[in-house]
């Protein structure tokens, strides 16, 4: 579904991702681990446009057939294309209610009734935002938020939905349900793209893996093999 080539991404003077490979297969589980400032977010950030200075390949196949280069895509056309992001920061609009913003990750579409089906979809993966759904998203709490997260990047119907630390900051309970529901979604048929400190969840959900190391690919296999390495049990996964 994406084949990446030679990758490297600047932010300003930094080198922040140098000369990595990767592919994502439709219907995988991806996972990129890796510590603090090793360069996950700044790829992920490359696929969905919101970074421009970049070089390299970045390739697209459609589910329909036929491929497409990303080179110089605005995130918008990314969208368009079926490539979707669950940013950092849950990034939701505040003075917004759930709904407002559900309806906000359909911006790209134009087919009410599949949108209503959406809505109905991504409520019955998470069902605390349908109680919440006239509750303004800033009144929601941590869970809630990056539920809604999630939720709002699914209401764009993607192919290949990207997930950036969709743990962060939530209790073990929390994370539990998130990676719950993030296996479901990819059940369900969508490719997921998921960058995440928590190693040991990313993994034990994960098809294949790469781990990176200041900006540089430093280990690939599948999730399982990963979680079995030495060098992985000993610098991610605590021994």
């Amino acid at each position: 579904m994406l084949e990446i080539r030679g990758l490297d991404v600047w932010y300003g003077g930094i080198h922040a991702v140098k000369n990595i490979d990767m592919s994502i297969g439709r219907g995988e589980i991806v996972t990129l681990i890796g510590a603090n400032g090793a360069g996950k977010s700044s790829t992920i950030r490359a696929v969905a446009g919101l970074v421009r200075d970049w070089k390299g390949s970045m390739t697209f196949t459609k589910p329909e057939g036929g491929q497409v280069s990303l080179a110089g895509c605005p995130p918008e056309t990314m969208v368009r294309l079926g490539i979707s992001l669950s940013p950092e920061g849950r990034r939701i609009l505040p003075h917004l209610t759930t709904e407002e913003n559900l309806t906000l990750g359909a911006f790209t579409r134009k087919d009410r009734e599949e949108i209503a089906e959406s809505m109905e979809h991504v409520y019955g993966l998470f069902p605390k935002l349908r109680e919440r759904r006239n509750q303004k998203g800033g009144t929601l709490s941590g869970g809630e938020q990056q539920m809604l997260a999630v939720a709002r990047a699914l209401m764009s119907k993607p192919e290949l939905l990207m997930l950036d630390e969709p743990s962060l900051g939530l209790a073990p309970i929390l994370v539990a349900e998130v990676f719950d529901i993030i296996r479901e979604i990819n059940r369900q048929g969508r490719t997921i793209l998921l960058v995440e400190q928590n190693a040991y969840a990313a993994l034990k959900i994960a098809h294949k893996a790469y781990v990176l190391e200041t900006g540089e690919i430093a280990l690939s296999g599948t999730g399982a093999e990963l979680l079995e390495n030495p060098k992985v049990r000993e610098a991610y996964l605590g021994g």
